[in-house]
This record gives C-alpha cells, sequence and structure tokens, in this order.
C-alpha cells in the first residue's frame, strides 16, 4: 500500500508526462518495484471519460508505467482524439495501482458470481486472442455482477455467453487508487 504523500507524487508524474509527453528516467525509488498501473483522464467538472490506458501485468517499474500509461491515456486511446495541449487545463488524471491479478478457480461458469466482489473486484476476461479489463470504479456505472460480466465480454469483443465457454478465464485484481479533486489541484485517495 501506498501512502497519500506517495500518491501525489505519482499522479504528478503522470500529469508532468502528459504535458510534456515525456517519460522520466529518474523517480522516487518507492517506484522503483513492478506493478501493473492504469491511468483515466477524465474531463472536469462533468466526469466524462477522455481516456483510459494501462498495464494489467506488473512488467514494468511503476514510475515508469505510470508516465507510460499516462502519455498513452492522454495520446493514444483509440476510442478518442489526441489531447489538445488547450484542453489539459480541463482534465483530471486518476491513477489506479493494481495488485497481481489472480485467476478466479471455478468448476461451473456460476461460481463467478460467488467470487468475485462488487464495487472492489477489478476483472480481466479471456478468451484466446479476445480480452477485455474493467476497473474497480466500473462497478460504479454497472453495479450488478451479471451484468459487469456481459458487459466485460463485451469489451472483450465477444458475446455474453463466452461467460459461460470453458476457454474463458476470469482475473481478479484490486486497486489503490489516487485522484486530482480538480485540475492540477489537490490529490486525494479514492475507497
Amino acid at each position: 500500500m501506498f501512502n497519500l504523500k506517495q500518491g501525489k507524487e505519482l499522479v504528478g508524474l503522470a500529469r508532468k508526462a502528459v504535458e510534456t509527453k515525456k517519460v522520466e528516467k529518474k523517480f522516487s525509488k518507492d517506484f522503483e518495484i513492478k506493478r501493473g498501473v492504469f491511468v483515466t483522464i477524465e474531463t472536469f467538472p462533468e466526469k466524462e471519460l477522455r481516456g483510459c490506458i494501462g498495464f494489467p501485468q506488473a512488467t514494468l517499474a511503476l514510475g515508469e508505467a505510470a508516465q507510460r500509461a499516462a502519455i498513452s491515456a492522454a495520446y493514444d486511446d483509440p476510442r478518442f482524439p489526441p489531447l489538445e495541449k488547450e484542453e489539459l487545463d480541463g482534465m483530471v488524471l486518476e491513477v489506479s495501482i493494481l495488485t497481481e491479478p489472480e485467476l478466479i478457480k471455478v468448476k461451473n461458469s456460476k461460481e463467478y458470481l460467488e467470487k468475485i466482489e462488487a464495487g472492489k473486484d477489478g476483472l480481466i476476461l479471456q478468451n484466446g486472442p479476445f480480452a477485455g479489463l474493467f476497473l474497480p470504479q466500473v462497478w460504479e456505472q454497472i453495479p450488478k455482477k451479471e451484468e459487469f460480466l456481459e458487459n466485460l465480454c463485451f469489451k472483450a469483443g465477444l458475446t455474453p455467453g463466452y461467460i459461460h465457454d470453458k476457454k474463458t478465464k476470469i482475473f481478479k485484481f484490486r486497486a489503490q487508487i489516487f485522484a486530482e479533486e480538480k485540475p492540477n489541484g489537490k490529490i486525494k485517495e479514492i475507497t
């Protein structure tokens, strides 16, 4: 777990990366550990999604991963045009530090509903080359477990029936989330 001071520093790294389009190689020793991370960019005050990209697996140092994710969320999210410089002052950044994804072992697909904690678990669904990920924050928009799983299938490019396919694997993870309250503003931890 990271403290608020570390969260502020990490969000600051992400914002600077978006502003400069550069990855700083020097950052706090606390961020040298490898962790999965996602950066979400939203409009302020509307809170409309403007970009969200990250690394679910712990393959990079957290400091580098957060910066790379921030740059990708701002300029490479295929759902949105690249962020314009004049838009930056109207955006808030959120950094989600992920736990290692853990395979949910089930004998049949109905068990997923018992093994997933709504509001807490982020999920990754994989079936062959198809994959989709929802951060724990998505429960705010989709609070019912069945709907959450169906929409995760859609995000992966599959139909909802793939939840029952024996080749489908679902992984769960948790996230520690730090976010700006307003553009370039105070950082808070979201629980």
